[in-house]
């Protein structure tokens, strides 16, 4: 759905939509959306800023960083977004952003696409270090074994590690 300049200027725009899987290419190979992804938002125009905020949900998939186990992840966030006309900062000299700039997006055009606000919402809900769980213990660093299913028997050698010197030995 496209949120157009000119719609703007007569009225604020009150968006319900869903995502089904597969609509949306989130750029990443990281994670993958597993349910269909519903966003309520409302635009409207300041001035020549657009200001879009809403709530969007869905379930996502990813791996687990420590196990490589499937986890999924319910991904409910609310947003509340700032666009200028990238007109307002383009130009050939090196311009000093102010810090209030720093949360404000930019758009070319006539308008901006939600599906592009929806994905980088989602993208910024992702967690740096995916976990299945807090004490997830992960893989034997030798053999490979999943330490929560199981022990394993293998003997890691501190000293072939290079923060050996860190264990006080």
């Amino acid at each position: 759905m496209f949120i157009s300049l000119e719609e703007l200027k007569l009225h604020r725009i009150q968006v319900k939509k869903t995502y089904e899987v597969g609509a949306l290419d989130y750029h990443s190979d990281d994670f993958r959306q597993i349910g269909a992804l519903n966003v309520e938002a409302t635009a409207e125009l300041l001035g020549s800023e657009i200001r879009i905020w809403g709530h969007l949900g869905t379930r996502l998939e990813a791996v687990c960083d420590r196990c490589l186990r499937p986890v999924e992840l319910p991904a409910e966030t609310d947003f509340d977004l700032a666009y200028r006309p990238i007109e307002s900062i383009a130009r050939e000299e090196e311009v000093e952003i102010s810090p209030d700039e720093l949360e404000v997006g930019f758009y070319a055009g006539e308008g901006i696409d939600l599906a592009d606000v929806v994905t980088e919402q989602v993208n910024l809900f992702m967690p740096m270090k995916v976990v299945c769980r807090a004490d997830c213990r992960g893989l034997c660093p030798v053999c490979g074994t999943d330490l929560n299913v199981t022990s394993c028997r293998c003997r890691t050698v501190a000293s072939d590690s290079p923060f050996a010197s860190l264990l006080g030995g």
